[in-house]
Parts: structure tokens; sequence; C-alpha cells
């Protein structure tokens, strides 16, 4: 199942350069995760400072 930013994201950067198939890319307000894209590593989640990067 793909992981999905909540509005908690503060678009600091630290997922995208996390994911090894550059699946999250920085959106108008927050980074965005392409759905078809994620591998589910979780990669974003462990490194995100305020846990906006969760499963849905």
């Amino acid at each position: 199942m793909a992981y999905k930013i909540s509005d908690e994201c503060i678009s600091c950067g630290a997922c995208a350069a996390e994911c090894p198939v550059e699946a999250i890319k920085e959106g108008d307000s927050k980074f965005e995760i392409d759905a078809d894209a994620c591998i589910s590593c979780g990669n974003c989640a462990n490194v995100c400072p305020v846990g906006a990067p969760a499963e849905e």
C-alpha cells in the first residue's frame, strides 16, 4: 500500500531525498507522493521530522 503525506508536512524535503524511486515531488503546499510509483519502502516515514508520511 502506498504512502501519503498528511497536512503536517513542513516541506523540508527530507522525504524526497530518501525516496529510491523518486516518487516524492514538491507540491503547492506540501510534498506529494505518486501512489503509482511508491514501493512502500518506508524511507520517507523514517526520516520525516514531523511524521507526515504514512501508509494509506
